[in-house]
């Protein structure tokens, strides 16, 4: 039996106790620590909930503290965006100014140990951001310790004909999203990683063509089945139960879906939960009451509960990354129907989910009316959906099946081969 092999997990965004990006750090960092000799080096805001979740520091992990150089520049990056969680590409340029300091006390803390050779790998898997630079992979080119970077994802261009969404985003920076490839660093640390993960498609395209053989797309979202268990049990009769869960914005297009829907509220033939709060709520609650039920915000752990009773997530946001609440769903047995564009149209295939183009406004909401309308009707295809949704899951999306799939890459850059492909 091969040895476990010993990682240094670089995890700056880490949190059990939050949702997105520091959920997924958590998750994967020690999904990976479960079958390895790990150890996870993460940010000092994290600190508490490492200790409240049981783990040892020192021995399980290591809280860096750069806030004195974060800090300041994370508060600038907030009124640059000017609050409401809006300007995500300037949040991003401000981590890509922060973050190499975060890396510079890392290996001030492990250089000497992964000189000496105490880890077989070093494995950066937040930030996720692929316009962020690791400085510690050329270092750990140099000491010959193979480097694994990710899984990288973002920079998803927006759709044509949603002009007026991205400015009502703040998104003013994605006009020249482009330029990140440009950023000090971010050429040597592809050149000096062992391993890119891209956590999507559109992610993989953008990185050179000299680095693609290196290159291994496995989204990064995952399941834990033991906070996702169960399946659905919507009722057999009665109107379609549809749920929409996700920050009331515009590219996330709870619009669309309550425009798309309206006949069907109206003729009773369709209901719909709306789980998530933001800028939009009140604007919608006060047009569509009738067949709604206005959720507002709900604990992580409590949106199981309504996504259960529910036949399809209907979630036609046109900008998502990654689409982890899709997975959530397929999880549960809850066939997504979304826009065929970026994270959760490479996630959802025909066989456990419904997907209709990427196109106009209108367009959206008209395609997304002819499938509500097809359910409403004839409910047979959701019933074969929702048992291979759970069994998507089951074979390539839980957090251990994830691990897995890791472990095969760090066999693959220690000893070579060909390289691992699991989609």
């Amino acid at each position: 039996m091969a040895p476990r092999p010993r990682v240094l997990i670089i995890a700056e965004a880490a949190n059990p106790e939050w949702v997105s990006v520091p959920l997924v750090g958590w998750s994967m960092a020690t999904a990976i620590a479960r079958q390895c000799n790990a150890h996870i080096v993460t940010q000092i805001r994290n600190r508490d909930a490492f200790l409240r979740a049981g783990m040892v520091e020192g021995e399980d992990f290591t809280a860096i503290d750069s806030e004195a150089f974060a800090r300041p520049l994370w508060a600038i990056g907030e009124k640059l965006r000017m609050g409401q969680g809006k300007g995500w590409t300037t949040l991003q340029l401000i981590n890509a100014l922060s973050y190499p300091y975060f890396e510079r006390l890392v290996w001030k803390a492990f250089g000497v140990a992964i000189r000496a050779g105490d880890y077989d790998i070093v494995h950066r898997v937040t930030p996720l951001s692929p316009t962020i630079a690791s400085p510690i992979a050329a270092k750990c080119a140099r000491a010959g310790v193979p480097f694994v970077l990710g899984p990288l994802n973002g920079g998803v261009p927006w759709p044509k004909g949603f002009d007026a969404e991205r400015r009502r985003e703040r998104e003013w920076l994605s006009y020249l999203r482009s330029a990140y490839k440009a950023l000090p660093g971010r050429k040597s640390t592809l050149r000096h990683a062992s391993a890119i993960l891209a956590g999507s498609r559109h992610t993989a395209s953008e990185i050179s063509a000299k680095f693609q053989d290196k290159c291994i797309y496995l989204p990064e979202n995952g399941i834990d089945p033991f906070r996702f268990k169960g399946r659905a049990d919507p009722p057999k009769k009665g109107p379609l139960q549809a749920c929409f869960l996700g920050r009331m914005v515009p590219y996330k297009g709870p619009d669309m879906l309550l425009e798309a829907a309206a006949p069907l509220l109206q003729s009773g033939d369709l209901e719909i939960e709306m789980i998530g709060d933001g800028p939009m709520l009140e604007g919608l609650k006060h047009t569509y009451s009738q067949g709604v039920n206005w959720r507002g915000w709900m604990a992580h752990e409590d949106v199981q509960s309504v996504l259960k009773t529910c036949h399809v997530l209907s979630f036609p946001s046109i900008r998502e990354f990654g689409g982890g609440v899709v997975l959530e769903a397929m999880a549960l047995g809850v066939p997504p129907l979304i826009v065929d564009y970026a994270g959760p149209g490479e996630l959802v295939e025909d066989a456990w989910g419904m997907k209709v183009p990427i196109g106009t406004r209108a367009d959206i909401i008209h395609s997304f009316h002819e499938k509500l309308t097809q359910l409403s009707t004839d409910r047979t295809l959701l019933h074969q959906m929702s048992d291979a949704a759970a069994q998507r899951i089951d074979t390539h999306f839980t957090w251990n099946r994830k691990a897995d799939q890791i472990l095969e890459v760090y066999k693959w850059v220690q000893s070579g081969g060909k390289v691992p492909r699991f989609f």
